[in-house]
């Protein structure tokens, strides 16, 4: 199919998966006033999604690299946005917290598909970038849900957020079942199908494996900064909810689009000098990150946190597209949603999973700015696992095999 109409239909699900996902965290202080909830038990509002999320990834991946996707992205999309539109719908905790259960189902089926997906449209020179551009998706989704959030919360309350936001997915659905064809290489991969063997295969592929636990440390510094920057802000810099969300999600946006841009076309464009160009990109933005996050939590300075944590933002965002890329370059091409669901598995299980509810419970015991501070930190063992997949992916010749295939694919 067209590739640029398939990047535009998986984009805007991609949004509406972030705006989705989001939205609840700017409502976080609604929510908590209406139900007398704790600060944990809001944290594990957010855990429990990616419980799900992660545990339901590899039953999807093994089944995506069987079957049409377009099939799984459309089902996935529906059941997403329609366990949305019931969470506003919830009268008690308990209704709440199966709501963003069923959230988890719909989005780890789209997440795990999508990215291998739209790779394989595109010729490898062009692919950090690419996936860069469908990755601008979660920058721009997450700050569309904290002001949706935000807004309609403070507005019409938080019930309304959720309903607002889970309507325009269901139409995407329908959409994606008319517009979208899963062809290319189907035929020849569905001779021999991969097998649930693929996943211990995958494990035992160091430079894969180091790269997702790399992956898994930056999701749990970015899962946590998420969820809790807007109350962080509302109870440091004496913001409303709504100013609270408005301000995390403008530095969300503006940051996030700008270190996922240059992210991708930075690696694209060192590609032509290294084939190690992904990991220097990524290593150098968790390097980075690490100081200019450091010092916004440190300072008490309103103004002084604001530019340093938009520039930690920036830094935080820059590897996405590369990370993908790095994904696609280290897995093989017929079991690449198998690929992508073990580091949905891994990085939830081990980042955003548990991170809310962990900064969350050091928050109720050290206070907001220890737990977020702890979070930060978080980037040091990446720096590590990324050094590691690199020097792995040399001694194995990885990505040399890599780029000696077809650029077609």
């Amino acid at each position: 199919m067209n590739a640029r109409r398939l990047f535009w239909i998986l984009f805007l699900l991609n949004l509406f998966n972030y705006i989705d996902r989001q939205v609840l965290f700017s409502v976080f202080p609604l929510i908590q006033t209406e139900l007398s909830l704790s600060d944990f038990q809001l944290g594990t509002l957010a855990s429990v999604f990616m419980l799900v999320y992660m545990c339901y990834a590899p039953v999807v991946g093994f089944f995506a690299d069987r079957q049409p996707r377009q099939y799984w992205i459309a089902v996935s999309a529906f059941i997403w946005s329609a366990a949305t539109f019931v969470s506003g719908l919830a009268k008690h905790y308990g209704s709440l917290l199966c709501a963003r259960a069923a959230i988890g189902v719909g989005e780890g089926g789209f997440t795990t598909i999508a990215q291998p997906f739209l790779a394989e449209q595109y010729p490898k020179n062009k692919r950090a970038t690419i996936l860069s551009y469908f990755a601008l998706a979660l920058p721009a989704g997450s700050a569309l849900g904290y002001l949706i959030g935000a807004v309609a919360g403070a507005k019409w309350g938080w019930r309304t957020a959720f309903m607002l936001v889970g309507v325009p997915g269901l139409l995407l659905a329908g959409a994606t079942l008319l517009l979208v064809k899963d062809r290319k290489h189907r035929s020849l991969e569905n001779r021999k199908r991969p097998g649930l063997n693929q996943y211990l295969l995958l494990l035992g592929n160091r430079p894969f494996l180091f790269l997702c636990l790399a992956h898994a440390m930056q999701t749990f510094a970015l899962g946590g900064l998420s969820a809790w920057m807007p109350t962080y802000f509302h109870r440091f810099f004496d913001m409303g909810v709504a100013q609270a969300g408005t301000v995390f999600g403008g530095l969300v946006i503006a940051a996030g689009a700008l270190g996922t841009f240059v992210g991708g076309k930075a690696a694209d464009r060192l590609l032509k000098k290294t084939d190690y160009a992904y990991f220097i990109v990524i290593l150098s933005s968790f390097i980075l990150f690490l100081p200019f996050a450091g010092a916004g939590v440190l300072s008490h300075r309103m103004p002084f946190s604001l530019i340093t944590f938009f520039i930690a933002i920036t830094f935080m965002f820059l590897p996405l597209g590369p990370i993908s890329a790095s994904l696609v370059a280290l897995s093989g091409r017929k079991v690449r949603s198998m690929a992508f669901a073990v580091n949905i598995f891994l990085i939830h299980a081990l980042g955003d999973a548990v991170s809310p509810a962990l900064i969350g419970r050091a928050s109720d015991l050290f206070g907001l700015k220890i737990a977020v501070l702890g979070c930060c930190a978080m980037l040091l063992p990446a720096c590590v696992f990324i050094y590691l997949s690199s020097k792995c992916a040399r001694a194995e010749g990885r990505l040399i095999r890599y780029y000696a295939q077809d650029a077609a694919e």
